[in-house]
């Protein structure tokens, strides 16, 4: 998905509180999965020389569910205060997406061929996702920063006009 320079807080708001809904569906869904699995007591997720697949799959599902929350919590604060979003907005969106496919996918792919105790190759998507993740949330905490200490400037301006 290239990024759209002329995306709008509005319309990143919707890409991101859709996203972050179908990411919950898809992760609470690999979820109920895992507890069927579990339940079932299925060998190729129980038996013991399963314990790497167990804790990929897991942390797949533990991620990939936070990162519907963290959509879903971007989107509403791009709805509530618009002029908090990023400089570089469309950057900014497609990294918080492409981590949210690279981490939780990286450990699910990690999973899927375990070779004596060490996850597969997919693993090596996790490092990307963290490193997309982390740009974003930077990226994001410094605008609110910036939102934040320009409305207090504002309100310090409005209230030395009503004096």
């Amino acid at each position: 998905m290239p990024a759209d320079p002329a995306l709008t807080p509005a319309a990143a708001s919707r890409r991101h509180l859709r996203f972050g809904w179908w990411s919950l569906l898809a992760f609470l869904s690999l979820g109920f999965t895992l507890e069927m699995l579990h339940g079932f007591k299925v060998g190729l997720y129980l038996d013991a020389s399963s314990e790497t697949r167990r804790l990929m799959w897991t942390l797949a599902h533990a991620h990939g569910g936070l990162f519907g929350v963290i959509h879903i919590l971007f989107g509403l604060c791009l709805r509530v205060a618009p002029e908090a979003a990023p400089r570089r907005l469309p950057a900014v969106s497609i990294s918080l997406v492409g981590a949210s496919l690279l981490l939780p996918g990286g450990f699910f792919l990690g999973g899927v061929t375990v070779y004596g105790g060490d996850p597969g190759l997919g693993i090596l998507a996790v490092p990307a996702g963290a490193a997309l993740l982390a740009a974003a949330v930077y990226a994001i905490a410094r605008a609110t920063a910036a939102a934040s200490v320009s409305s207090g400037r504002q309100g310090n301006t409005k209230g030395r006009e009503r004096r």
